[in-house]
This record gives C-alpha cells, sequence and structure tokens, in this order.
C-alpha cells in the first residue's frame, strides 16, 4: 500500500511549525516556568507546549493524520511534544528520510500520567481501591452537630470534604471538621472562599403561617399524615428528628395531653382540621394531621385532652414569619434596589392594576455604575432571566424575559449574573482574608472563589506568605474571564503545591452562555490534562436524588461522564448519603470503560499575558 507523499509532505511541515512554536513559546515564557514549584517545572513546560500547539487551527493537521490512516492526536494534552516527535519519526520513516531527536528533555505518556497521579493524590489523598476517581461532599450545618452523618457518608463512598465559608461560622465549621477528622484522620477538607459573590438582598417578612401538607399521591389520595412537632416557643424537634411542621403552644396544657388527644380549629381558609397527637418526647409531642391546613398565630384550638373529655379553648403561640417570595413571570419588571431596602412583590389595587413594581436589593451596589441597558442578567442560577430595561441613580429596572409559565420564585441570598458587564470585582474580600486565616490552620485545600486573573492568585499567595501556611489551591473557574485567562492563572498558582481547578458549571454555564458551556468545559479538561493538575467536575451532579431522592435520565448520564475528571463534588441534601452510595458505583463501573479525553479542538485564543 503506498502513501499519499503530499499528505506526508504537508504533516512534516505541519510538525516543523508546530516544533518551532513550542520552542518560541518556551523560550518567551522561560522565566514563569522557573517561577513555578519544582514538582511543577515539566508540568509548567508541557503546558507552554500544549499552548503552542493550540496556537493553530489544528483542525487540517489532524484531517492530513486521519487520511494517512495513522491515529490522530487524541489524548495527548499530557505529553504533547513527546507526541510531535513520535509523529515526526513516523513520517520521516516514511518519507525514508533521516531524523534527529531534539536533545532537550521532554516527557513521555507514562512520565505524564505519574506526575498526574503524584498531583492528585497530594490534593486529594491516596485513591479509593474501587475507583481513581475521588468524590467530595459539601458539608450541610447539622454535619456539626450529627457525628453520624459523617461517619455514614465516609462509610458510603466521600473520600474529601467541602465546607463553605459563605454559610455559618468558625464555631460550626470546626465541628463539622473535628467530626469527620474524628471518623477518617486522612479525609481531605477544602474550604470555600465566599468570594465577591452577587446576590439578592434581604426581603420583607411574610405571613406568620405554618402549611400543613400531608404526602399525597399523583391522585390526591393520602399516603401519610404529615408529622407534626408541638412544643413550647422555641423548643425544636430532638436532633436526627424531622417534622414537617413545627407549631409553639402552651406548655401547661401541652403537659396534660397524652396520646390519642386531639385538637380541632379553624385554619384561615375557613376549613375544620384535626390534629392528634401520637407520643411524647421530653417536653414535646409528636402529632399527626391528614388534613391540608394553614396555622396562624393567635388561631384558636378547641383541645380534647382524652377522648369524650370536655373541650378546651388555647391559641397558637407566636409563630415565626415565612420567607417572603417574588413570583416573575415573562413581560413582569423588577426594580432592583441600590440602597438595602426589604424586598418584596409587586403591589396592586382593587382593580388589579399596578401601583408598585416588586423590588429587591443587591449586595454589590457598585454594579449599578458598571451596567449598561440591555445587558442580560440571571437571577437564581439562571432561572429568571432579564434584561437592564432603565438605568436609575439608585435602581435598575429588570424586564423579565424567561421564568417559568407559573413563576418564577425569588428570595433572599440568590445568585445574580450578568454576564454581559465588566463589574470590575473579583479576588479576595475582607471577609475572605479573615476566613483564610481559619482555612490555614484546619483545612487541606482553600477553594478560591471567582478568580478571574493571576493577580487574583498572587494575592491569595500572598496571604498564605503572611501566614507561613502550606496548604492546597483550588481555583474555581466560574467567569467567562476566569477561562480566557487560565493559562496564566494556572502558571501563577503553580508556584503554590498542590493545586487544582473546579468547573464550577453554575456559574460558568450562565456566564458564558449555555451553547458555548459544553466546548468550555471540555477546554478546562484539557488544559489541565497539559498541566498536569486535577480537576473536579462541580455542580448539579446527581442533585435530584441528592434533593428529592430520585435521580433523573440526564443526571446519570453526567454523573458517568464525570469519571473523565480527577474529583466529582456533590452538593447537600436530604438524600445525599444515597448519592454518594450511587456515584460510587457509576464511577467505579466506567472507569472500566471511559476514555479520559476527547480529541483536540481548533485554535485557542486567550486574553491576558502568561
Amino acid at each position: 500500500m503506498l502513501f499519499d507523499i503530499l499528505i506526508l509532505q504537508k504533516v512534516n511541515s505541519q510538525i516543523d511549525s508546530i516544533l518551532e512554536k513550542m520552542d518560541e513559546f518556551e523560550k518567551t515564557y522561560a522565566t514563569q516556568i522557573q517561577n513555578v514549584h519544582p514538582n511543577y517545572t515539566h508540568s509548567a513546560k508541557n503546558l507552554i507546549h500544549y499552548l503552542a500547539f493550540r496556537s493553530f487551527d489544528n483542525t487540517p493537521f489532524q484531517k492530513n493524520l486521519n487520511d494517512l490512516g495513522l491515529p490522530t492526536s487524541v489524548n495527548t494534552e499530557s505529553s504533547i511534544l513527546h507526541t510531535m516527535l513520535i509523529y515526526r519519526t513516523l513520517i520521516t520513516h516514511l518519507l525514508k528520510e533521516n531524523s534527529t531527536i531534539p536533545k532537550q528533555s521532554f516527557l513521555t505518556n507514562k512520565e505524564s500520567k505519574l506526575l498526574l497521579r503524584k498531583n492528585t493524590n497530594a490534593l486529594f489523598g491516596e485513591k479509593p481501591t474501587n475507583r481513581r476517581t475521588r468524590i467530595l461532599v459539601t458539608q450541610p450545618t447539622n454535619a456539626a452537630e450529627n457525628s453520624a452523618f459523617s461517619e455514614n457518608l465516609l462509610n458510603a463512598g466521600m473520600n474529601c470534604a467541602r465546607v463553605n465559608c459563605a454559610h455559618d461560622d468558625e464555631q460550626t465549621w470546626k465541628k463539622i471538621i473535628d467530626n469527620i477528622k474524628q471518623v477518617n484522620p486522612d479525609c481531605k477538607i477544602m474550604m470555600d472562599l465566599g468570594g465577591p459573590k452577587l446576590r439578592t438582598g434581604k426581603m420583607k417578612p411574610g405571613h406568620k403561617v405554618i402549611h400543613i401538607k400531608p404526602k399525597r399521591n399523583s391522585l390526591g389520595q393520602l399516603i401519610a399524615p404529615a408529622k407534626i412537632w408541638l412544643a413550647p416557643y422555641g423548643m425544636l424537634p430532638p436532633k436526627g428528628s424531622q417534622a414537617d411542621a413545627i407549631i409553639t403552644v402552651n406548655k401547661k396544657w401541652l403537659k396534660k395531653t397524652q396520646k390519642g388527644s386531639y385538637f380541632t380549629f379553624i385554619d384561615s381558609r375557613d376549613k375544620k382540621c384535626k390534629i392528634t397527637i401520637q407520643e411524647k418526647e421530653g417536653f414535646g409531642r409528636w402529632a399527626s394531621c391528614k388534613d391540608s391546613a394553614f396555622v396562624t398565630t393567635g388561631m384558636q384550638l378547641t383541645v380534647f385532652l382524652k377522648k369524650k373529655s370536655t373541650s378546651e379553648l388555647h391559641t397558637v403561640h407566636e409563630l415565626l414569619p415565612l420567607e417572603e417570595i417574588i413570583y416573575l413571570f415573562e413581560g413582569d419588571t423588577l426594580k432592583l434596589d441600590k440602597e438595602p431596602i426589604l424586598g418584596e412583590p409587586a403591589t396592586f389595587d382593587d382593580q388589579g392594576n399596578l401601583i408598585n413594581f416588586a423590588h429587591i436589593s443587591c449586595t454589590l451596589p457598585q454594579l449599578f455604575s458598571r451596567v449598561k441597558k440591555g445587558e442580560l442578567i440571571y437571577f437564581d442560577d439562571g432561572k429568571i432571566e432579564g434584561v437592564v430595561d432603565e438605568i436609575h441613580p439608585d435602581y435598575l429596572l429588570i424586564k423579565i424575559t424567561n421564568a417559568k409559565t407559573t413563576g418564577g420564585k425569588l428570595r433572599a441570598d440568590k445568585g445574580i449574573n450578568l454576564p454581559d458587564s465588566d463589574l470590575g470585582i473579583s479576588g479576595l474580600t475582607e471577609k475572605d482574608k479573615k476566613d483564610v486565616q481559619f482555612i490555614a490552620k484546619y483545612a487541606d485545600a482553600v477553594n478560591f472563589s471567582f478568580v478571574n486573573n493571576k493577580q487574583d492568585v498572587e494575592d491569595l499567595l500572598n496571604e498564605l506568605k503572611k501566614l507561613k501556611a502550606s496548604i492546597g489551591i483550588i481555583l474555581k473557574i466560574e467567569t467567562q474571564k476566569s477561562f480566557e485567562n487560565l493559562p496564566s492563572i494556572l502558571l501563577k498558582a503553580m508556584e503554590n503545591y498542590p493545586i487544582g481547578v473546579m468547573i464550577a458549571r453554575g456559574d460558568l454555564a450562565i456566564e458564558t452562555g449555555w451553547k458555548n458551556f459544553a466546548i468550555i468545559q471540555e477546554e478546562i479538561l484539557s488544559i489541565c490534562e497539559a498541566a498536569h493538575i486535577p480537576d473536579i467536575w462541580a455542580t448539579q451532579v446527581l442533585e435530584n436524588l441528592a434533593k428529592k431522592g430520585i435521580p433523573t435520565r440526564a443526571e446519570i448520564t453526567d454523573a458517568a461522564m464525570s469519571q473523565r475528571a480527577e474529583c466529582v463534588m456533590l452538593n447537600k441534601g436530604p438524600y445525599i448519603e444515597k448519592a454518594v452510595k450511587m456515584l460510587d458505583k457509576i464511577l467505579s463501573k466506567m472507569q472500566q470503560i471511559q476514555k479520559k479525553r476527547i480529541s483536540l479542538l481548533p485554535q485557542l485564543k486567550f486574553t491576558e499575558n502568561l
């Protein structure tokens, strides 16, 4: 069989151009390579070589290789120079020309795999026996009080624990960490800095009402009554117990009740309802209700302490107000306040005419001087979409362009994304700098939120140097800028050891656009592979399973694809233990058949100088 001489010559010329570009890049960025941690010297060189290779549109090169029947450049990011030299040796041999191997050192494919494995172990700990991909689990607040929770997660397959500094406090964080370390001292602790996250402000308190909801099937038939905790004001259910509703009542009459006692009441909809005492626990009582009911403060209860006994009248004590909700529909207008005014829904007159727009504030008022009319804005991880319609000194008017047909629910402390706007926010906040002190003392790695450029990394490195801290850094890539500046971010971060990358798919998908996200995710995986840096596949992995107990087909496929990363992150939920077990099984099976990488993509362009 004869090879096409013309194609062979084209490929040979293309390889020469690629090798020249690699040499040029290595000389240009020699200083950056010298500054990295000794453990990353070879990795930094390979990353530079890979960027040189990707500075070309490699589609013609791959097509020519394919036309010759040679393997295309798949899974070669981690040892790109070695791969190019192999290609050149093959091509020159087929052309019957002499070939000389350059004298500079290069990584073989085997050596690059060993480097990635070493760096992964340094960041996440030794791999479990049944799979190479680690499982990272976000810890809820109740992990501080329930030590059995941590033990169950570790037994289910959790390898690393994530604590988010955007929630709770140092005392709670310490309890969570202590509970985990008591079960497994080798479990790695990763702590997120809150970062300059743009969120909705506080809402006005809603009505003081409790909605009792028994479990029903799709036909509306009762499956199980609602489980209710009756107790004096401020007394919560015992640890580990869950109630569908908590009603505060008088301590004296509650003490008289026993199993079988019951009370009736007329709820806020004039519906007659009944609640029956089931068992006693301390000063509280567990009760059940088969009716759907709305209970409000001051509601009168007709109490029957024993069957056929005379009744007594009592009232429901002070209830905590519900969180107010703004319902937004397509075409609605939302007022975004600059000052921290408590948010509230729109108001209407008796004829249904709008009096005041729904309004809510935001946590970063400096955005008001940066946004422009017509720019996109998203709320609550993209669930509600709008555009900036009017700009005023003290507020913005947002025209809602997309939301659920039943109304998008907007609450306090929900994320806001402005992908078209340059808000000029990044790096460490004052709270972050304080939290780093705790993280440096008790955690194994810091998860750096909203890193956008190498200067942000420099700021974090300086803080760690001040504390003389030796911990890992995980770079959360969640903005368009952080993706565009990823190579320079990585090279700067390589001054620390170890480091990793989290693909924060929630914010990143919104910031970069849904249609671009799939490609961007692949690029991040490829760049991390070239740098021998472990990556974390994060956001909404088995989300439905963790929160509702049943996975969707799509998230099972997503979990299977996540095996390509070195670590997968699960978020908290009532069924998180079940989700960890499921993910453990999926990852164990998929590593037998799933290739780690896909074909290389066309030319890459980055904005920040390395």
